[in-house]
């Protein structure tokens, strides 16, 4: 076991861990975040996935000693009892159906809308085909996505996350 602190979703956690355990499970079993969850252990489907340096990370295999910087969660994303404009899209647009993907598909988006904040469908696709939705609700997802970009993400993005796309 060795003492590892990451930060969270804005807040810093020192825990007692074996090094190689997976992200995914210090998430869930230690801070109890309930956003990532487990689905293939192999990353492959996304149900995991959080962002970590701007990027779409698969928890499930992602050594919890390799993480170095701020790692962001579905439950991190939504500021001060507002959701972010990706989650309130995903209601208004009725995406779940299990629901057991949103987690990969919601943070996989926010990570691509954080980089290209106006993408094509075709970015858009390519983008969300590696995360695995196992109801086929992929029309509802990119249009999802579009509604947030056609909204002018930049207007409905609050003032930190801005700054980061500028």
């Amino acid at each position: 076991m060795s003492t590892i602190t990451l930060r969270v979703n804005g807040s810093s956690h020192t825990l007692d861990v074996d090094p190689a355990t997976p992200l995914l499970y210090v998430l869930r079993n230690d801070l109890g975040l309930q956003g990532p969850r487990f689905g293939c252990g192999l990353g492959q489907c996304g149900a995991c996935t959080v962002i970590i340096n701007g990027l779409a990370v698969r928890s499930c295999v992602t050594p919890v000693s390799s993480v170095r910087t701020e790692v962001t969660t579905l439950e991190g994303i939504s500021q001060n009892g507002k959701l972010h404009p990706l989650q309130q899209a995903w209601i208004d647009e009725q995406v779940p159906q299990c629901g057991f993907c949103q987690n990969g598909q919601i943070m996989t988006a926010k990570a691509m809308l954080d980089k290209t904040p106006h993408p094509t469908d075709t970015q858009i696709r390519e983008t969300m085909n590696n995360t695995i939705c196992r109801c086929f609700s992929h029309y509802r997802i990119q249009t999802a996505i579009k509604r947030v970009v056609n909204k002018g993400i930049a207007e409905i993005l609050p003032a930190a996350e801005k700054e980061t796309l500028a």
